[in-house]
């Protein structure tokens, strides 16, 4: 294999794992977004009942910086979501990856992410959504980063 051909690979590499993180972050923010506007956790059974409750989700494609991304936005029985991350009729983000570094930050205060949605897209957002958003992007960011490699990953 070439120079040539193993930059290439690696650079494809690193935006195919960008275009993940991006998607873990972004399906992130919008279940937490629907956790708050429910208010309560998927399976909860608090929700049991309650007039409105998660009703599955439908598949966008978003371009970002880093590519177009399929996610997976959720929908409520009652159709009074508007999720905010990624906005009705939405197609294009612009300052995704900002947002995935500023949300996977150490040590960021949720009034500093809340100044950063507000900056990149415009919405004021909740302490209480940016702190289930975060709460769902750490865990998700864990996950990916302790997953299990091989050493095929450092190839592909």
């Amino acid at each position: 294999m070439s120079d040539e051909q193993l930059v290439a690979r690696l650079v494809e590499r690193g935006r195919s794992e960008g275009l993940q993180v991006t998607k873990r972050v972004l399906e992130a923010a919008l279940e937490g977004e629907i956790t708050d506007h429910l208010g309560y956790e998927k399976h909860d059974p608090a929700g049991k009942n309650n007039g409105n409750s998660r009703n599955g989700t439908r598949a966008k494609t978003v371009l970002t910086d880093v590519g177009p991304v399929e996610v997976k936005v959720p929908r409520d029985t009652a159709g009074s979501f508007e999720p905010q991350s990624v906005e009705k009729r939405q197609r294009r983000l612009i300052g995704v990856d900002e947002m995935v570094l500023s949300l996977s930050a150490k040590g960021l205060t949720h009034v500093e992410i809340s100044a950063h949605l507000a900056e990149v897209y415009g919405a004021e957002v909740s302490k209480q959504t940016v702190s289930t958003i975060t709460d769902k992007v750490r865990e998700g960011m864990a996950e990916w980063q302790n997953r299990r490699s091989t050493a095929l990953d450092f190839y592909r």
